[in-house]
């Protein structure tokens, strides 16, 4: 049991193939996405690629929604974050 991306069954169905699927409740939803998120880092730290990237932004995105009903305003907390404290764009390491 996984939770996959919503096109994904309509695409097994026309490649001829057969998917059972329901849908999850909120609480399940929400473990689902977590456990989406570590799959979808552990691929990007293994290919580093960008098209990995984009799938942990898909659920980043996903928890945002989750969680703020939108993900812009989680983007408005992550300016906020970056006004206050900056961002990571200097490479500075703490020892």
């Amino acid at each position: 049991m996984k939770l996959i991306r919503d096109e994904i069954p309509e695409y097994v169905r026309m490649k001829g193939g057969t998917i059972k699927t329901r849908i999850a409740s909120n609480k399940e939803y929400e473990q689902l996405l977590h456990e989406k998120l570590v799959e979808e880092v552990n691929e990007f730290l293994e290919a580093r690629n960008t098209e990995e990237l984009a799938d942990v932004l898909e659920v980043v995105r996903s928890l945002g929604d989750l969680y703020l009903d939108d993900f812009n305003k989680l983007e408005e907390i992550r300016k906020q974050k970056a006004r206050e404290k900056g961002s990571f764009k200097k490479r500075i390491v703490m020892e």
